[in-house]
């Protein structure tokens, strides 16, 4: 009788085997990336195990650098242009990139064909690295990122997603404490144009809106919709201003939708801040393109677009990147 074939062994059988996520054993069989001494050792041991044999295709991978950095931006391609936040971490990120003589690649995701086809392009060896904006949840380009060990960073923490490391504020935070200045404004009735649910940053800020208002969190004052934009403003506002119109008190997640809901509350006849209370988030150009112009909350966004490249950078250079969690502040204007 024919004996059964083996399978070839996988990088997923030596991350199992090893005890570490298939990122970090690919960071090891690039040779791209910090790893401890301790995981590279049981990643070595259980290569030997498990009869681990990296293929030709595989081992081209370990290629010499290119002097290339990814921006990858999960986004809609007229929501790229329109948000000026996104401009400001793209610019960050570029200073930074140029300062070490490396080229930034701006690669825009607005579909599930451009999610297969950047996933093939990080894995072809054409960057060195990449910094991710507005990764989702459920990601394939961050785990194409993840599976293949590419030097990285995350501008935002994405569940789930720990082997790589990240720029970030406190949303939850940021977005309690605006609510809180809000309520202390003496508005009653408080709503939310939530967005972004399925990132990070738009699920905290929803939290901290809910840890603000306590008992008097009511889920039908919240209306939510997958982006930051203009246009999620102004159909939000008004089906908030339909489920109650007594509302007298309004947190946008963004400085983008604040406005589209400043559009919709003028043509409702209601005046801002006299009737209602408006504020975002971001402190973008947004804000004081707005009449009135907005109370928010400032994101260091080209901060968080420079220290996202250090942090691709130092991983290229051999070093351990660790996590940056950057601060914010309150700028209170008219609007509320």
């Amino acid at each position: 009788m024919t004996s059964p074939r083996r399978t070839r062994a996988t990088v997923h059988d030596v991350a199992a085997q090893a005890g570490v996520s298939r990122g970090t054993v690919s960071r090891v069989l690039n040779g791209a990336g910090y790893v401890s001494a301790d995981a590279r050792a049981r990643i070595e041991a259980a290569i030997a195990e498990v009869g681990y044999v990296r293929n030709t295709a595989a081992r081209n991978l370990a290629r010499s650098k290119t002097w290339a950095v990814g921006f990858v931006v999960h986004e809609p391609h007229q929501l790229f242009l329109e948000d000026p936040n996104i401009g400001s971490i793209l610019l960050g990120t570029n200073e930074v990139v140029a300062d070490a003589d490396h080229q930034l690649v701006v690669l825009v995701v607005d579909s599930d064909r451009d999610a297969k086809r950047v996933s093939g392009y990080l894995r072809g060896g054409f960057v060195d690295g990449a910094v991710l904006v507005s990764a989702r949840s459920d990601d394939t380009v961050a785990d194409a990122i993840v599976e293949f060990g590419l030097p990285a960073a995350f501008v935002g923490h994405p569940a789930g997603r720990a082997s790589v490391p990240h720029v970030r504020i406190d949303n939850r935070t940021a977005a309690r404490q605006i609510t809180e200045r809000l309520l202390a404004t003496g508005r009653r009735r408080v709503g939310m144009l939530a967005s972004a649910l399925d990132r990070d940053s738009g699920a905290d800020r929803l939290e901290g809106f809910q840890q603000a208002l306590g008992d008097r969190f009511d889920p039908r004052l919240v209306v939510d919709d997958p982006l930051y934009s203009y246009q999620a403003g102004v159909a939000g506002m008004a089906e908030l201003l339909d489920r109650e119109p007594a509302l007298d008190g309004v947190f946008a997640a963004s400085d983008a939708v604040a406005a589209g809901a400043l559009e919709t509350l003028r043509a409702r006849g209601r005046r801002v801040p006299e009737d209602v209370g408006l504020v975002g988030f971001d402190d973008s150009a947004w804000a004081t393109r707005s009449t009135p112009h907005l109370s928010t909350v400032r994101q260091p966004a080209r901060d968080m677009g420079r220290a996202a490249a250090r942090l691709v950078l130092d991983q290229l250079g051999g070093h351990e990147a660790h996590d940056v969690t950057l601060p914010t502040e309150i700028v209170w204007r008219d609007s509320a």
